[in-house]
């Protein structure tokens, strides 16, 4: 009997320390059920309950609600909802005002990607809950307004992540209070944001200066009748000293003097330049020289350049360059694998566009 209750006091809790930060958390809510000691050792592993990932699964609303009315999640950190059915405004909004409202002050990750049935209200009922978030992702979801953005910035102060990618109906208005609020961002996700103008950005560039990753994909639409950015805001892109993601897909009015001060930010590593139709060698060659950490690079469709950037490439950024995509770049011939390979011995990686 000794035997057996040294194994239920130590070894199994021990066993289940090292176990459980490897399991889904799905997999830990059915070990949870097998015996006694095993829900009593999970249990005891506190940080198990400061993730609650409920992404895909339905009546994610009644599920979210549930789990944090238990005493276990009162210290929790990161909630995932990404794709989640049957989440609303309504769920959001009754924990604002159960006891739970307490259980969430100390959320630091919120990702409600895809949570196409939560407005304004419920990021204002969460945000109100989470003094200490600092990272929310909400994409693809085209109710939320600049008033939602509002909310954010009014209730949680710490925000250094924000994706706000395929978020239609924000507007510059957002962009001036993530600007004024946020000053200490790292990470900004505004993909296909298409009411978006240069003044909006411009404020984003020139106060978020910690900015690390910027996504500007698909904002550039010529087919839409609206204002599209130009270099008068590319070109501020060059003030963000610690950048080193930059996604600049289909920016369609870039140029070379845009691309050149860009150029400036010496410690890029990821580059997307897919369909910027105007830059030429003389833009590529810029980036060359100026961002000579350069891990990947995409040229995807751009008829504009030629071997001569290669050229250039291979002389700075030989050494690093471990992703470069010039498919489609009819003016470079010496396009194939083989001719790659022998200026950038590094490549692993051809194609980054599809």
């Amino acid at each position: 009997m000794a035997a057996g209750g040294d194994w239920e006091r130590e070894t199994v809790p021990r066993v289940m320390a090292i176990v459980s930060p490897r399991l889904p958390q799905r997999d830990v809510y059915s070990v949870l059920m097998v015996s006694p000691w095993c829900y009593r050792a999970f249990l005891s592993v506190p940080t198990l309950w400061e993730v609650l990932d409920l992404h895909e699964m339905s009546k994610a609303g009644e599920r979210l609600i549930s789990a944090l009315s238990l005493v276990r999640y009162e210290h929790i950190k990161k909630i995932t909802l990404e794709f989640a059915q049957e989440v609303e405004d309504e769920h959001l909004i009754l924990l604002k005002s159960q006891r739970t409202e307490t259980t969430l002050r100390d959320l630091q990750h919120l990702n409600l990607n895809g949570c196409q049935k939560i407005s304004d209200k419920g990021i204002e009922a969460i945000t109100a809950c989470c003094p200490k978030l600092r990272s929310l992702s909400v994409y693809w979801n085209v109710r939320l307004t600049d008033l939602g953005i509002k909310h954010l910035v009014k209730n949680s102060r710490e925000v250094v992540s924000l994706n706000l990618s395929g978020c239609k109906n924000i507007t510059d208005h957002s962009l001036y209070l993530i600007a004024d609020s946020y000053h200490g961002l790292e990470e900004l996700d505004i993909t296909r944001c298409t009411k978006l103008t240069d003044s909006g950005l411009q404020q984003i560039l020139l106060k978020c200066f910690s900015l690390r990753s910027l996504n500007l994909y698909a904002l550039s639409r010529q087919a839409l009748k609206i204002t599209i950015l130009t270099d008068a805001a590319y070109e501020k892109i060059g003030c963000l000293a610690h950048l080193t993601f930059l996604d600049l897909c289909g920016a369609q009015n870039l140029s070379d003097q845009g691309l050149s001060c860009i150029a400036r930010c010496k410690h890029l590593v990821s580059l997307n330049l897919t369909w910027c139709v105007r830059v030429t060698d003389v833009g590529v060659a810029a980036i060359a020289e100026g961002c000579r950490s350069l891990e990947l690079l995409s040229l995807y469709g751009i008829v504009g350049v030629t071997d001569k950037c290669l050229e250039a490439l291979s002389n700075f950024c030989s050494n690093t360059l471990t992703t470069l995509d010039v498919n489609g770049c009819v003016g470079i011939k010496k396009r194939s694998r083989d001719d790659l390979l022998k200026q950038f011995p590094l490549l692993r990686c051809f194609k980054v566009h599809s």
